[in-house]
């Protein structure tokens, strides 16, 4: 028996953008026209305002800009982690949260680490505000889903030399991998300083379109392997339940793509 992602997919692609500045409305339209999605990670604190690199967006037209993907946290003020006391990493977080849940009129439930830093802390601080997961910066250049998803640490950015190598990698994974997953970060202001929109056009032109790619935002990931990790199985491997709320795919060992619904006991091998 083996897991797929949603409609027996093999493989995932999944990106994210931090900061929130005005140059995620060209990176929305590239995904959208690429029927990719993405998480993007705002401050709210930052949000109307002028930054050094380019004003950020508007806290109205965040549901609108951003529908069809995950909006996330990334702190109220882009403060470094690490220099807060865990009374003001609450409050960095849970008011993050509770503003963007606001605008967006979505369930905030993730994160990514302001500088990339981060420790026993701020993981503990991040789930006791009801975040499910936090993205680092530390590139694996690898495909493996993560094993602790507050230590979410990405495939690559999207400047990384291999960037192309590696979308090629994922296309061309043999069926015996398990669940493969890309993740793509940056910062989109990134696109505009360097004059480079081109790396994310010809990637997502690579990418998109595939039938055996799942394209999901953040926390639909890690909601999906959550998933999968709280299934419980007979000895005999012929039944699974699924306690949780989200549908899980398996394949069984004659090549048969099988649901397992919420709720329900589902027989997998005669």
């Amino acid at each position: 028996m083996f897991y797929t992602y949603p409609g027996g997919k093999q493989k995932a692609l999944t990106f994210s953008y931090d900061d929130g500045q005005v140059f995620d409305r060209k990176l929305v339209e590239i995904f959208n026209r690429n029927g990719l999605k993405a998480t993007f990670h705002l401050n709210s604190g930052r949000l109307d305002k002028s930054g050094h690199h380019g004003d950020f967006v508007d806290s109205e037209e965040i549901a609108k800009l951003y529908a069809g993907h995950e909006v996330a946290c990334h702190g109220v003020l882009h403060q470094d982690p690490l220099l807060l006391s865990e009374q003001e990493l609450l409050w960095e977080y849970s008011k993050d949260r509770l503003t963007l849940e606001k605008y967006s009129g979505q369930f905030v439930q993730g994160l990514s680490y302001a500088y990339g830093r981060y420790n026993d802390t701020t993981k503990r601080v991040a789930k006791a505000v009801g975040l499910k997961y936090s993205r680092t910066v530390n590139s694996t250049h690898d495909f493996r889903v993560p094993a602790d998803f507050l230590e979410w640490n990405p495939t690559c950015h999207h400047a990384d030399e291999r960037l192309m190598e590696l979308g090629r990698n994922l296309i061309d994974s043999p069926p015996h991998r398990m669940m493969p997953l890309m993740y793509v970060w940056g910062h989109s202001y990134e696109f505009n300083r360097d004059d480079n929109w081109g790396i994310i056009e010809e990637f997502c032109e690579l990418m998109k379109g595939r039938e055996d790619i799942w394209y999901a935002t953040n926390v639909e990931i890690c909601n999906y392997v959550n998933a999968i990790r709280s299934l419980e199985i007979s000895m005999d491997q012929k039944r699974i339940y699924n306690p949780t709320a989200t549908a899980v795919w398996v394949r069984n060992d004659v090549g048969e793509t099988i649901v397992c619904e919420p709720g329900k006991i589902t027989v997998v091998k005669d």
